[in-house]
């Protein structure tokens, strides 16, 4: 074996381990650019999922709400039709005989 041949292949392996070094390179980068971004993408749906989840319980304690107010209401539509039907005078009073 000729000396410039076995330099060529000291050269040839050197540029193969540093190419290859460099494309595990890469991919360790792109794996890391692919893991920030499902970070990135769960944090985003998290804060989606929870601001639908805080509308969902303002909704929910709207509509309790309003329920009990209704109720709440009714009673006491019925209690004012119920002193609206009494006499607002004694019925031995002077005015009233």
């Amino acid at each position: 074996m000729k000396l410039s041949q076995v330099w060529k292949e000291k050269k040839a392996r050197k540029w193969f381990l540093i190419g290859l070094a460099g494309f595990v390179a890469l991919q360790v980068y792109f794996v890391q650019e692919m893991l920030a971004a499902l970070m990135l993408f769960t944090g985003a749906f998290i804060l989606i999922a929870l601001a639908a989840l805080a509308l969902y319980l303002i909704d929910r304690a709207g509509q309790w709400g309003l329920g009990w107010a209704g109720h709440h209401a009714r009673r006491g539509l019925v209690a004012a039709e119920e002193i609206s039907k009494k006499q607002l005078r004694r019925p031995r009073s002077e005015i009233a005989q």
